[in-house]
């Protein structure tokens, strides 16, 4: 946290033609155009979250922003741009007679100049160094609106809210700051400190720092609603082993301050059933959970787009490349911050989410599937080869009888709903249920019926799930594909079945029911598959060709493909792709 500076600041109405002296726009102008300007500026104070005008509206006037922070909202609500201190905005609808085409809300308490568009036309309409500069100026907007056109608005001003009086605040603020002062200068401000400082003050605090944190009150009051207004997310911190939510009225919600997290504090022992509780009582609020120091790092790099999604493919016993991969990107400094896949790969990656390290990851997964076949409880054929009994009893031993959202990293996993015809992504309930589904290959397993709806394995419709991390928007993401080169293949010329006496004495490799079943129940995913691997930041496909889709025993041998193979993606310039995906900023 840098060293405060709470000076008093010249009020730019005592002096509005320093002001816009200053401005871009009429900065160089001879003064007479800027004295007759200034005659005419009308002042206004907007509180954060209030509106300036919607789309649609008359174009009667433009704004220049003397402290605070605008947002630009686009059709759907989604917040698409900012306009900072120094920048003015309504100036485009005056120059072509049109109404305004977006939206324009107050992202802090701000301080406005305003001229009319009477005013707005007499004087800078009629000077043609301003027409120039206000061409100059608007051709820069949509350059760069357009370079920034999908990139999310990060957030500069963070608020903590907590929702119990017991919560020691100022340890989890000094956390958070810690993980903050990575990336930049952060400035932490409470209430004693704020004082009765005005906008302008607040301001100050922004511009001269990359983030500033709000250390608010537990009950709503002035100065929480003062938090509120000024920030960009409203991080509330709840006890995971509590359920008094405090005062949860959703003031955070209101106009531009729709984005809210909510920390859930674990303080001693994990505490399952926490996450369902509180999204009971908040619902629509992404939560995370915190341990420790390192869960705050975490979270900064969500807020900011610098984490790191790791997504793991379908594809049976070669999955165990997985692990090796795990293993390179944590000793090569990468970290995991939210994990997902399909099939084998959703299950690898609740391990990782479920924070366990490389030997307890191997350690587990070796029981499970190689120590025992988990596909060797076969049954009468009517729905499937095998009863599915094993492997369900086999996730709820190793994973426990967990939701998804009790897990201590965000994770997803996906099915193929038959119902619908359409991929399921499963983020919440039962952690066993929903990795069951998704390993449900039709035919080898039988599916999981739950709701009126019939589920199977997500190999079938996405097999690398790329998409559906990439849509959360919180970093780069790490595809791995185990599951489509040329390992299922044969040396035999048939189209019909030999006798069983010659089937036994042949020698040829021929395909099983269950590789044959398996390999048909993700092969409809290839083409999609290649277009998700485009998606990734960084794509590692290990070379498996010397690995059946079933060879269980080939565990330790996959692990030590994916683990070389990794190393030299990485090294090969992997590493050096993330940290371009991070904005040049350290990944940890």
């Amino acid at each position: 946290m840098e060293a405060e500076d709470d000076r008093t600041q010249i009020d730019p109405r005592a002096n509005p033609w320093a002001m816009l002296a200053a401005l871009p726009l009429f900065s160089g102008l001879p003064r007479s155009v800027v004295d007759e300007a200034v005659a005419e500026l009308e002042w206004m104070s907007l509180p954060g979250g209030g509106l300036l005008f919607e789309s649609g509206d008359p174009a009667d006037a433009v704004y220049f922003v003397v402290s605070g922070c605008l947002g630009v909202y686009g059709p759907g609500g989604e917040l698409i741009g900012r306009i900072v201190a120094g920048e003015t905005v309504g100036e485009m609808g005056l120059i072509v007679s049109r109404p305004r085409t977006a939206t324009v809300r107050a992202l802090r308490d701000s301080e406005l100049a305003t001229l009319s568009s009477a005013t707005f036309g007499r004087v800078l309409l009629g000077h043609p160094d301003a027409i120039l500069r206000l061409a100059r100026l608007s051709v820069q907007r949509l350059v760069d609106r357009e370079r920034e056109h999908g990139q999310a608005v990060l957030p500069r001003t963070l608020a903590l809210v907590p929702l119990d009086a017991g919560i020691e605040l100022p340890l989890h603020a000094g956390r958070l700051v810690d993980s903050l002062s990575r990336l930049g200068r952060v400035d932490l401000v409470g209430r004693e400190r704020a004082g009765r400082h005005s906008p302008q003050w607040f301001h100050e605090r922004e511009a001269q720092n990359d983030f500033v944190v709000y250390a608010a009150d537990a009950t709503d009051s002035p100065w929480t609603r003062l938090c509120l207004r000024q920030a960009d997310v409203v991080l509330l911190l709840a006890r995971a082993a509590g359920d008094d939510a405090g005062w949860t009225g959703g003031q955070w919600q209101d106009g531009a301050m729709r984005r809210a997290e909510l920390l859930l504090l674990h303080e001693r022992d994990f505490t399952n059933g926490a996450a369902a509780r509180w999204q009971a009582r908040l619902p629509g609020i992404p939560h995370h959970h915190i341990r420790g120091p390192a869960d705050y790092d975490r979270l900064v790099r969500m807020l900011t787009g610098r984490a790191v999604g790791l997504v793991l493919s379908g594809g049976g016993a070669r999955g165990f490349a997985h692990l090796g991969v795990v293993k390179a990107l944590r000793e090569h400094g990468v970290p995991i911050d939210l994990v997902g896949g399909t099939s084998m790969g959703g299950i690898l990656a609740a391990g990782v989410a479920s924070d366990w390290d490389d030997a307890e990851l191997a350690e587990r997964f070796r029981r499970s599937f190689v120590d025992t076949n988990p596909l060797s409880d076969f049954t009468l054929p009517v729905v499937s080869l095998v009863s599915g009994r094993k492997v369900g009893m086999l996730l709820r031993r190793e994973l426990g009888d967990i939701d998804i959202e009790d897990l201590p990293l965000p994770f997803f996993c996906v099915s193929s709903n038959l119902t619908t015809g359409r991929i399921a992504v499963h983020q919440q309930g039962s952690l066993w249920r929903w990795l069951r589904a998704s390993v449900a290959i039709p035919g080898v397993l039988p599916p999981v019926f739950h709701g009126g709806e019939v589920f199977v394995d997500g190999g079938a419709m996405n097999n690398l799930p790329v998409d559906v991390m990439r849509a959360r928007g919180r970093g780069p993401v790490v595809g791995v594909d185990v599951g489509t080169d040329r390992a299922f293949t044969t040396d035999v010329e048939s189209t019909e079945t030999p006798s069983l006496w010659k089937l036994f004495r042949s020698q040829r490799r021929r395909p099983n029911i269950l590789r044959i079943l398996w390999r048909a129940g993700m092969v409809n995913s290839a083409t999609a598959t290649l277009d998700r691997r485009r998606q990734s930041d960084l794509l590692v496909t290990p070379s498996l060709e010397s690995i059946d889709l079933l060879d269980w025993k080939g565990f330790g041998r996959a692990i030590e493909i994916g683990y070389r193979d990794a190393c030299e993606r990485l090294a090969g310039g992997g590493l050096e792709q993330l940290r371009k995906a991070c904005a040049g900023n350290p990944l940890s």
